[in-house]
């Protein structure tokens, strides 16, 4: 087209695998039925799209089939038309052309309504091409006037397209649609009139606003929401109707529909910053999501609530028990987004009802049938640990509610309960006594281990008077049951089999006979002989004694968990260490003392005996040995006292005070509010100056905002650093390729360039891929002259974080026709630019690791000396964020072990731990094993760490 840049159409996908001829479709357009010319039609257009226009084939088309009355090869036609090369090379509209404006001129006129608006329709594809639209506009005038209102409809949006290309067809365009939309009654028909007013004469849409101002709230939905959109637009500046605007928006939060509450509110809120505005606006939001039905509405208008609560402050504080009512959802997206508002809107002032009604959805959750329990029985329970350690006054009336839950089969929640009992009874020193008790009538009824060494610590560091230390010593007597563990276990064993049981020694007489390899002779004078049977029977005995019902704590030693075991030998540990500064009485500490070793040996004993499923292993053994020579030495060595009464609880009082730490530089980092003016700042009068970014009135605006449009800025430097060199230089073809990430996609720009002296015809650049890559867009066939240059652009889009290779070819056609080929160098895709640092909390961090089944070991092989210095090596070169604590990596130690996370831009997330030490003569050895959901960012980030390693260390001759 004439002065036009050519209109950009996509690469369609042809099944065929041959192409046809010229005569091929002349022929079907020419003789076949209305199907064949269907589907030949369709064929030309998709040729047409690819870059192959047959412009030979534009009379026949409008010989044969511009006549036919079918529906769909008009409605083909109309696509015809919108890509067909239209124009010479001169940039004039070819002759055939004029038949073309004559068939629409005739549609236009057409009885068919249909016919009619679909004419229209197409009328706005072309509306860039003056010369074709010139002799039509007096008929798409007329359309104003049709009786249907399917035509007049999009009479409006034709006459928008003409008029905002073609100023001069249409003139006087803006008070023609303002005369129709005085006139119409047709709720579309009048929104797109409105529409083309708010762009293209704003006072006109400004006064018939203002002349329907009392009738806007019984208008139809699709006016209201352009209604609203006038109102953005006319805002942009500073219009002198706002304060009439507010209160007609204040009007539309009351309308039946969802979408207009939803832009109203917005809006509301971007034209004024009044608080009950803002208070208004967030609770029309908050109703939607309560009532819509979309999960996915939901998590957007959430995510609106939540931008009005960050800079609006505490204003929406008082309707935070409306924002607990969408708790009654059942998603658990959209209840952890929920709950993550209120917790961020809670305040002293409204704490009490938020804990009470997190209380009472609680105990909803031990309902049989309430849906996804334990989720969400475990993210209320982690919710009110937050609040009752934010606000220490509601921490009494929750700590013995959430006890209750200790006993739950829903492991992680308890675990949540034991985490919060432990930091509560450490920052709440007045709580101690009533928790604590609490606990140690609670013992029976735990289930899990990991429950149970969280109590067993909690009651061996925070247990003080020697009342409550008999009392838990006599409660961990009822949960382990007869001791000595294994003597009672052999003599229900002797009972199974009807045998005598003794005591200890005596099964170990008993033990040494059966060790015994000679024959036995009976009174007869045979040989005795055990049968299979004999074996099998005691085999079964052994595993009912086994089967048996057992108190908790004694099941869970006998199931092989000799760490609980370690756990509770320490707690006896510290129970008679704390016994024995409180008291004087010597016979009582030690009766006490006594009773706990023969815990503890009796823990060892039966670990290694038969009855237990697995042996007790050597650390936990060392452990228990270790209590028990403590217990044994009581009056000797004070200063391992001090490690058990002091050391450990000091610990446990730095790891929260490092978290605190880490919280609070988290919401600093994350906060928006900038710091206090100086004195000597200048005045700065925000009617004189430019709007700072706040809530963006135009959606346009906004639009380009979220894509980065406006903000693209290229460093010149690191672009040069991402070209790849795709063949040599003595090759007949010198090619280099700019790897640009943008998102999701590849860009590769390539650069060719013909150092022969004869002409490269039918170049083709083939591209490949290995990994999860999807080429999207293929190069075209060029010509290059000699010595010439070419730029080809390939897109080729990412699916998943995995190493991957791009490879490919260059063919063409030199002299003489004579095909010639080169191979190029292969791209590796750097996943590092998809992988991003991220955080997240230890329960997280292990429940991932135990899920995650990829898991890829990479070998330590570095010329670092300090195991620090190594850890951010590979932070650094992985992309990855130490999760650590770093009161734990400080010190001068020879080993160090540290857990790390990342996540992709695709949400796969990356889990690492680093195990290393360094040797006698200053080597760092050891490993470091990635866990991941999939296996290709398991093996992807081995191979980066593996890599790296390899180019870090120095060449040796």
């Amino acid at each position: 087209m004439s002065g036009q840049e050519a209109s950009c159409y996509t690469v369609v996908y042809e099944s065929a695998t041959e192409t046809p001829s010229v005569q091929e479709l002349r022929a079907g357009l020419e003789k076949g039925t209305d199907e064949v010319k269907h589907e030949t039609l369709r064929k030309i257009i998709v040729s047409t799209i690819n870059g192959n226009p047959q412009p030979t084939l534009l009379m026949p088309i409008i010989q044969y089939v511009l006549p036919s009355k079918n529906k769909a090869l008009k409605k083909l036609l109309h696509f015809y038309w919108e890509v067909c090369p239209k124009y010479d090379e001169n940039g004039k509209l070819k002759q055939e052309m004029i038949l073309v404006v004559n068939a629409i001129r005739n549609d236009l006129q057409h009885p068919n309504e249909y016919i009619r608006g679909s004419t229209l329709r197409f009328l706005q594809k072309i509306s860039r091409d003056a010369e074709l639209l010139e002799p039509l506009v007096p008929i798409c005038r007329s359309c104003l006037e049709h009786r249907h209102s399917y035509v007049r409809k999009n009479a409006v949006f034709a006459i928008y397209s003409i008029y905002r290309e073609f100023e001069n067809l249409i003139p006087d365009a803006p008070e023609l649609v303002q005369t129709f939309l005085a006139a119409e009654t047709d709720p579309t028909c009048k929104r797109n009139a409105l529409e083309f007013l708010a762009h293209c004469s704003m006072p006109k849409a400004v006064e018939w606003i203002l002349s329907v101002y009392d009738q806007i709230s019984a208008l139809d939905k699709l006016l209201q929401l352009s209604i609203i959109e006038v109102i953005r637009l006319d805002c942009k500046d500073d219009s002198a109707h706002r304060p009439r605007y507010i209160r007609c928006i204040f009007e539309l939060l009351n309308s039946s529909s969802h979408a207009v509450k939803y832009e109203a509110a917005t809006t509301l809120t971007a034209l004024t910053q009044n608080p009950a505005a803002v208070k208004a606006a967030a609770s029309c939001l908050i109703n939607l999501v309560v009532k819509e039905s979309d999960n996915n509405v939901k998590l957007i208008v959430l995510d609106r609530v939540e931008v009005l609560r960050s800079k609006h402050g505490h204003v929406l504080d008082s309707i935070i028990m409306d924002v607990l009512q969408i708790l009654s959802t059942a998603d658990m997206e959209v209840r952890r987004k929920a709950i993550g508002l209120v917790l961020s809107m809670t305040s002293s002032r409204n704490v009490e009802e938020v804990v009470l009604f997190l209380k009472k959805q609680l105990q909803r959750t031990q309902e049989h049938d309430f849906e996804k329990a334990p989720e969400y029985r475990q993210l209320l329970i982690q919710s009110i640990h937050v609040t009752a350690i934010k606000f220490s006054e509601v921490a009494a009336s929750v700590v013995h509610a959430l006890m209750d839950f200790l006993g739950d089969s829903n492991n992680p929640s308890a675990l949540d309960v034991v985490s919060f009992v432990r930091e509560v009874v450490e920052k709440f020193p007045h709580l101690r006594p009533t928790i604590t008790e609490k606990l140690i009538s609670t013992l029976p009824e735990i289930k899990s281990g990991k429950v149970y060494r969280g109590i067993l610590w909690i009651l061996g560091e925070y247990v003080e008077n020697t009342a409550d230390i008999e009392r838990a010593m006599k409660e961990i007597r009822k949960v382990l049951g007869e001791i000595p563990i294994l003597a009672s276990e052999q003599r229900l064993l002797d009972e199974a089999v009807g045998t005598e049981g003794g005591d200890e020694e005596k099964d170990e007489k008993d033990k040494e006979k059966k060790v015994d390899s000679r024959p036995r002779v009976l009174a007869d004078g045979t040989y005795a002989t055990e049968s299979a049977y004999t074996t099998s029977a005691s085999a079964a005995k052994l595993e009912a004694v086994k089967a048996a019902a057992k108190p908790p704590l004694r099941t869970l030693i006998l199931g092989g968990d000799f760490f609980t075991g370690s756990v509770l030998s320490a707690a006896l540990s510290k129970l008679v260490l704390r016994f024995d500064e409180k008291t004087s009485d010597k016979v009582a500490l030690n009766s006490l003392r006594a009773e706990a070793m023969l815990i503890m040996a009796s823990i060892i004993r039966v670990g290694q005996s038969k009855f237990v499923t697995v042996q007790i292993d050597e650390d936990s053994q060392e452990r228990i040995l270790n209590c028990i020579q403590t217990l044994s030495e009581l009056e000797e060595k004070p200063a391992v006292h001090d490690i058990f009464l002091h050391d450990t609880k000091a610990a446990y009082s730095k790891m929260l005070v490092a978290q605190e730490k880490r919280a609070t530089d988290k919401k600093a980092a994350e906060s928006d509010k900038k710091t206090i003016v100086q004195v000597d700042d200048l005045l700065s009068f925000r009617q004189f100056s430019q709007k700072a970014n706040e809530d963006v009135i135009d959606d346009a605006e906004d639009l380009t905002r979220a894509t980065g449009s406006g903000e693209v800025q290229e460093d010149f430097i690191s672009n040069l650093s991402k070209i790849a060199q795709l063949t040599g230089f003595s090759d007949p073809i010198y090619a280099e390729a700019y790897v640009k990430m943008h998102g999701f996609d590849i860009l590769l720009d390539v650069l060719l360039v013909n150092q022969t002296a004869n002409t490269l015809q039918n170049l083709c650049l083939d591209f490949a891929t290995l990994g999860d890559l999807k080429i999207v867009e293929r190069p075209s066939v060029f010509t290059i002259a000699p010595h010439g240059f070419q730029s080809i652009k390939a897109t080729i889009k990412v699916s998943s974080t995995e190493t991957g290779v791009i490879f490919g070819s260059i063919l063409w056609e030199g002299p003489n026709m004579s095909e010639a080929c080169v191979i190029l160098n292969d791209i590796h895709v750097d996943i590092m630019d998809y992988i991003k640092p991220s955080c997240c909390t230890e329960a997280q961090f292990r429940s991932m690791w135990t899920e995650f089944e990829w898991e890829n070991r990479v070998n330590v092989n570095s010329t670092l000396s300090n195991p620090r210095d190594y850890l951010k090596y590979v932070m650094s070169v992985t992309n990855m964020s130490c999760l650590t604590p770093e009161g734990a990596l400080s010190g001068d130690c020879d080993f160090l072990s540290a857990n790390m996370y990342a996540r992709s831009l695709f949400g796969e997330d990356a889990l690492a731990n680093l195990s290393i030490e360094r040797t006698e003569s200053g080597v760092i050895t050891g490993h470091v094993r990635i866990r991941s959901k999939t296996q290709g960012i398991a093996l992807s980030l081995g191979d980066r760490i593996t890599t790296s390693q390899k180019e870090s260390k120095p060449l040796t001759i």
